[in-house]
């Protein structure tokens, strides 16, 4: 499916504030928990990067030990 940058950018709004509720386009969409949210808008910054041949977001932690 092909997203549009307003429809992420409304994602992120509502996961900014903490809604859970999400409408667009005459559409509402209402997602379980914050994590589920955050997790469509993991998913659509991933397909909108590969559609524009960019590699997926990566993210990585650092560890650090007294060895």
């Amino acid at each position: 499916m092909s997203w549009t940058e307003a429809e992420l950018a409304g994602l992120r709004r509502a996961y900014a504030s903490g809604t859970l509720r999400v409408s667009y386009d005459g559409r509402s969409v209402e997602y379980g928990s914050a994590a589920d949210l955050l997790a469509r808008i993991r998913t659509i910054e991933a397909e909108m990067a590969a559609a524009a041949g960019r590699p997926k977001p990566r993210r990585s932690f650092a560890a650090f030990g007294k060895g």
